[in-house]
């Protein structure tokens, strides 16, 4: 059995802006998956800083909201790396789009309100095994034009969303779960390879991406924001030994 037809566990983040450093979570959610069987929990958070106009326009949520109806940060975070580690420790794979920066931005929030990182939270002492729709998709198909967002992926692989549900963090994580599925059916090498060399292949495209694009970025003038190539976490700013070693695996002959 492939370890698609095991249980996967998705998360996704809505935030204040796309710093993984100075911004905070607003709505997260974490989606086990096994089968038909889904369970989801999702959280509110009071970011304690002003949402700007530009965050709430994507995801729908209000500073006035958030300070009403949201938890306090420390408690939600708590539950969510409590929810993650668990799932990691079991050899459930986290399933995100993007996943660095949703793991970056959670690892940083973490020490910003003193609680221990995810990373130390795991036996290995490494977050992983992850599953990165972006991250494949850009591997496996890496000479095709066109955005690689996530409404553009599931459009490509006929996953089926409802638009104006995306930037809802649970319905992200929903279309991405999909996605995991219709990018197997698309390149079907993905179900025989085993989670371990699957993270590991990811870390090593990542990395040769993220290299490529930031030489590229640096010959076109671009010195700031320059994509970091560890992957699935970035060294967080804020407690930069707190994500453990990423390990970038010998690229394998897979892909």
């Amino acid at each position: 059995m492939s370890w698609l037809d095991e249980t996967m566990v998705g998360f996704d983040t809505e935030t204040t802006g796309v710093s993984t450093e100075s911004d905070r979570i607003v709505t997260a959610a974490v989606i086990t998956r096994r089968g038909d069987d889904v369970t989801t929990r999702t959280w509110l958070i009071d970011p304690g800083v002003d949402i700007p106009a530009a965050a709430s326009a994507v995801h729908g949520i209000s500073t006035e909201k958030a300070r009403a109806e949201g938890v306090q940060p420390p408690d939600a975070l708590e539950e969510i790396a409590t929810a993650l580690a668990g799932a990691l420790n079991a050899g459930f794979p986290v399933v995100a789009f993007n996943a660095q920066f949703d793991l970056t931005l959670l690892e940083n929030e973490l020490a910003r309100h003193g609680l221990r990182s995810l990373a130390s939270r795991l036996t290995r002492g490494e977050v992983r095994p992850v599953v990165d729709p972006l991250v494949l998709d850009r591997k496996l198909d890496q000479y095709r034009k066109g955005k690689r967002k996530l409404i553009d992926l599931c459009t490509l692989y006929a996953v089926s969303v409802v638009a104006d549900d995306l930037h809802a963090a649970d319905a992200d994580v929903l279309a991405t779960l999909e996605l995991v599925h219709a990018l197997a059916a698309a390149h079907p090498a993905m179900r025989d390879t085993p989670l371990e060399s699957l993270h590991d292949l990811q870390a090593a495209a990542h990395h040769d991406w993220a290299v490529r694009f930031g030489a590229w970025l640096k010959s076109k003038g671009t010195t700031d924001d320059l994509p970091d190539p560890l992957w699935p976490v970035a060294a967080p700013a804020l407690a930069a030994a707190s994500a453990g070693g990423q390990d970038e695996g010998d690229g394998g002959t897979l892909f």
